[in-house]
């Protein structure tokens, strides 16, 4: 007995050590994180631009650029979106792996290349730019490209939250509705939403969050007009370039601040948490 007492001391010390050296990497990889955020916001706001630029002519124009084209994004991705997301969740059928694929390639494809690809299909010499421009269309470089960049990009985030939360619905639950005479949109309506509401709304959250801060595939296919295609991230851009690094800052400072917004309603409202208990199961 007092061996095995001894013996325990140094794997009680061992793994005291592990626990540290744990913590210090942690912390080593949190200050990596979060520094330059810090740093940014900080200069920002010691320098006094962000008082200075948040009032300014082109930051609310690229702001209210930005959460409308934003919102128009975030329907049209609800629209086509949770279709989509329900068969994929409840429908099985050949080729399905390639339309999963398609719909995830968005997120790893490079942003210029999602931007360049849509200018090769909806420009005015792309794919669709003849009959388009019949048709007196002229997407390419106008506040509709934006929103088609955003929800290009910012789609698949959704579409795979939903899918997961769509999947997770206790099927018992819809068949008891059917069973009770529901009609198949009343149970899509009371049964199905309400069940997958938190993995719904955690992708609505980081969609909104993707098409906020794109800035690759708009700057390609929209072009940054201001005024017309100029959203935050881009003013972002433009004021580096023209050599004013204090606006510049200041830009990427609101840009961090809506980021930050996002993530602490999602952990307030604990949306996702739902999706995350069920797929743990």
């Amino acid at each position: 007995m007092p061996t095995g007492v001894t013996g325990s001391a140094p794997l009680r010390q061992r793994a005291r050590w592990g626990d540290t050296s744990l913590a210090v990497l942690a912390g080593l990889f949190a200050v990596f994180l979060g520094l330059p955020v810090v740093t940014l916001v900080g200069r920002s706001v010691l320098s006094g631009s962000l008082a200075g630029i948040a009032g300014s002519s082109a930051v609310l124009a690229a702001l209210g650029i930005s959460l409308v084209t934003t919102a128009i994004s975030l329907v049209v991705t609800v629209s086509i979106g949770l279709p989509l997301a329900f068969v994929l969740a409840r429908r099985n059928f050949r080729g399905k792996w390639l339309v999963e694929a398609i719909v995830d390639l968005p997120i790893v494809l490079p942003p210029s290349v999602a931007g360049l690809a849509l200018l090769l299909v909806l420009g005015r010499r792309g794919l669709l730019g003849g009959p388009l421009g019949t048709a007196g269309l002229d997407i390419a470089f106008t506040t509709v490209a934006v929103v088609i960049a955003q929800t290009f990009v910012s789609a698949p985030f959704f579409v795979r939250s939903a899918r997961a939360g769509l999947a997770g619905v206790d099927r018992d639950l819809e068949d008891a509705a059917r069973a009770d005479g529901a009609s198949e949109l009343h149970l899509f309506r009371t049964i199905t939403v309400p069940l997958a509401a938190p993995a719904l709304a955690a992708g609505l959250v980081m969609s909104w969050a993707r098409a906020l801060g794109e800035f690759g595939a708009t700057i390609m296919f929209a072009g940054n007009v201001t005024g017309r295609t100029q959203t935050l991230p881009l003013v972002v851009y433009s004021e580096f370039q023209d050599g004013d690094l204090d606006a510049s800052i200041a830009a990427a400072a609101i840009l961090v601040f809506a980021a930050l917004g996002i993530l602490v309603a999602v952990r307030v409202f604990h949306w996702g948490r739902a999706l995350d208990v069920r797929s743990l199961g």
